[in-house]
C-alpha cells in the first residue's frame, strides 16, 4: 500500500510489482542453472547478484510504476542466475559428508530471513524517511560485501560432462508461456477476458506450453530433461512445492493489503 500511495498504479499495479519478479525469477531459474553448469557457477553467481543489486537500486529509485515493475523484472533475472549457482556451488564445493549440514544451514537461514524479511521491511517502511525504497536499497552494501568474499574465498566450479551450447529455445519458450499464461490472469479481470491482449497472451502462453516438453525432448542437452519426472520423490517434491508456494503467494499478497487497507494496520503491524 505504501507503494501504491506514492506511484499509484491500482491493484494491478501492486500485484505487477510482485509479479514481475516472480515471473522472470521462475521463467529463467532453471536455464540460469544450466548457464553456470556451462560457464562457472561462481561466474553466474557474481553476475546475477551484480545484477539483481544494479535492479535494486533501479527499483529504490523508480519515479513511477511502469519504472519499477521494469526493474522488478531485471532483478529477476539476477536472481534466476544467482539462486540455483548458490546451492550448486555448495554441492560442488563441500565434501559430501559436510554437504547435508551446508544444504540445511542454506534453507534453514532462507527461512529465517524469510520470517524476518516482512519484519523488518515494515520497520523501513513506517521509520525511514525514504520509507519503502529503503527495502530495496539495504540490498546494495549487503551485495557489494558478498561478491568481494566470494571472489576472494569461493572456487570456480562447473559442470564439465556438459556438451553443446545453452538452450535457448528451451528457454525462451518456458518464458513466453508463464509470462503468456500470468498476464491473462493478471489484465483479464480489469480489461476482460475477452479482450484481445488478454486473448492473444492466453493463446501464445498456452502454446508456448504445449511446446516447451517437445523442444525439451528432441534436444540432446535439454535444460530440463523430462526423464526425472520418472523419479517418484522428485515429481512428488515439485507437486508438494507447487501447492505450497500456490498457497502462500496468493495468501501473502492479499494479506498484506487486507490488513493495512481494512484493518488499518501499520506496515509495521502487518509485517509482524
Amino acid at each position: 500500500p505504501a507503494i501504491g500511495r506514492d506511484l499509484g498504479g491500482g491493484l494491478v499495479g501492486l500485484q505487477w510489482t510482485v509479479d514481475a519478479y516472480l515471473l522472470t525469477l521462475g521463467s529463467l531459474i532453471v536455464f540460469g542453472g544450466s548457464l553456470g553448469d556451462m560457464y562457472g557457477r561462481r561466474k553466474m553467481f557474481v553476475l546475477g547478484l551484480a545484477g539483481f543489486t544494479g535492479a535494486s537500486v533501479l527499483c529504490g529509485l523508480a519515479p513511477n510504476i511502469p519504472a519499477l515493475i521494469a526493474a522488478r523484472a531485471v532483478q529477476g533475472v539476477g536472481g534466476a542466475l544467482l539462486v540455483p549457482a548458490s546451492l550448486s556451488i555448495i554441492s560442488a564445493s563441500f565434501h559430501p559428508d559436510d554437504r547435508g549440514q551446508a544444504i540445511g544451514a542454506w534453507s534453514g537461514l532462507s527461512g529465517v530471513s524469510t520470517a524476518l524479511g516482512p519484519f523488518l521491511g515494515g520497520y523501513l517502511v513506517d521509520s525511514a524517511s525514504w520509507g519503502w525504497r529503503l527495502v530495496f536499497l539495504i540490498n546494495l552494501p549487503i551485495a557489494l560485501v558478498t561478491i568481494v568474499l566470494t571472489l576472494k574465498h569461493m572456487p570456480e566450479t562447473r559442470d564439465t560432462s556438459v556438451r553443446g551450447g545453452p538452450d535457448i529455445a528451451g528457454a525462451l519458450t518456458a518464458a513466453l508461456a508463464l509470462g503468456g499464461i500470468v498476464f491473462a490472469l493478471i489484465e483479464g479481470p480489469v480489461d476482460g477476458f475477452t479482450s484481445p491482449s488478454v486473448v492473444v497472451a492466453a493463446v501464445i502462453g498456452i502454446a508456448a506450453l504445449i511446446a516447451f516438453p517437445v523442444i525439451e525432448v528432441r534436444r540432446q542437452e535439454p535444460m530440463l530433461p523430462l526423464d526425472i519426472f520418472r523419479s517418484m520423490q522428485f515429481s512428488g517434491a515439485n507437486a508438494a512445492t507447487f501447492a505450497v508456494y500456490a498457497a502462500l503467494g496468493g495468501a501473502m499478497f492479499l494479506l498484506v493489503i487486507e490488513l493495512q487497507v481494512a484493518f488499518g494496520y501499520s506496515a509495521l503491524e502487518a509485517g509482524a
